[in-house]
């Protein structure tokens, strides 16, 4: 069974211009950690909405652990958690009372709420907290008390909208080993994030969504492979203009410099011509962040050129 299907899932809101949502298709596995990536504004968290039961699409139909997420919304909540980005701490709540409430209100007995309540709390380091104001918490305990909250509902599949949001590395590294424990206890978990290199680290299985569509699919090694005539990141530094860095690859502009992403040859070529003219340049392996920059620009650009 997937875990996840969407089909031709569309969501419009009244005033919008464009799609939140357009026509898209999606299939997810179960037992996997999933991850969707995009802008701000490219329709994740609006799906995430609607896959969790929040938010009614305009059109389509998304079916979740093999219930209709708008039909079936009663008996699909109680097989699923969700941390939403715009979950807050709650005044005067501790970070026990968030975690043990929730689980309470998931029906869990009391002595088993307090076990799993304690055991989220340890996992990721709050118990020195655990009995504080929550409003006398930092922005990264805090968030860590959020996610806290889905990690021992024992639900069968995870929401998370942005998880690490605001953790230092080595909190979100914290969270990341809490993930990769829940898939080898066989949960799905659907991640939403603007890390790339956690993208990299947690995800069997990625898309990249620009303008409501799925752009870019597959595993994070095959789509950075999607460019594989871009092996290569070459940051330039000066003496060149963006119009005659084209013809070596993809060119952008960013913090002061250009990056271009080519092939080998492309590489040597622009680095021999930047040495020519006194340039400073950098060579690097092409990165996750490299393709989804590429793919996102080329996908609104073709969009662009069709309007």
């Amino acid at each position: 069974m997937k875990a996840l299907r969407a089909v031709q899932l569309t969501k419009v809101y009244r005033k919008s211009k464009q799609p939140a949502l357009d026509s898209l298709d999606l299939e997810i596995d179960s037992g996997q950690i999933f991850t969707m990536l995009g802008r701000n504004g490219a329709g994740k968290t609006t799906f995430l909405r609607i896959a969790s039961t929040q938010l009614m699409p305009t059109s389509g139909s998304v079916e979740v652990l093999g219930l209709d997420a708008v039909r079936e919304a009663k008996q699909l909540r109680e097989k699923i958690a969700i941390t939403p980005q715009e979950a807050e701490t709650i005044y005067p709540l501790t970070p026990r009372d968030h975690v043990l409430l929730n689980l309470r209100m998931r029906g869990l007995p009391k002595e088993e709420a307090k076990r799993r309540a304690q055991e989220a709390l340890d996992d990721l380091e709050l118990t020195e907290v655990a009995d504080v104001n929550s409003d006398w918490l930092s922005g990264g305990l805090k968030q860590r008390v959020i996610v806290a909250m889905a990690l021992r509902t024992d639900a069968e599949l995870i929401f998370l909208d942005e998880p690490s949001i605001g953790l230092d590395p080595v909190n979100r590294r914290r969270v990341w080993d809490q993930l990769t424990r829940l898939k080898k206890d066989g949960k799905t978990i659907i991640l939403t994030t603007h890390y790339m290199d956690e993208a990299e680290a947690l995800s069997d299985n990625l898309v990249i969504v620009s303008r409501g569509k799925v752009v870019a699919a597959g595993t994070p090694q095959s789509v950075r492979a999607s460019v594989t005539q871009r092996t290569t990141r070459v940051d330039v530094y000066d003496k060149f203009n963006q119009s005659e860095l084209g013809k070596y690859g993809h060119a952008v502009s960013i913090a002061g410099r250009f990056r271009v992403l080519t092939d080998e040859n492309g590489a040597k070529d622009l680095g021999d011509e930047a040495v020519a003219r006194g340039a400073r340049v950098a060579l690097s392996p092409v990165t996750l962040d490299d393709v989804f920059v590429d793919i996102v620009g080329e996908a609104e650009k073709e969009e662009e050129d069709e309007r």
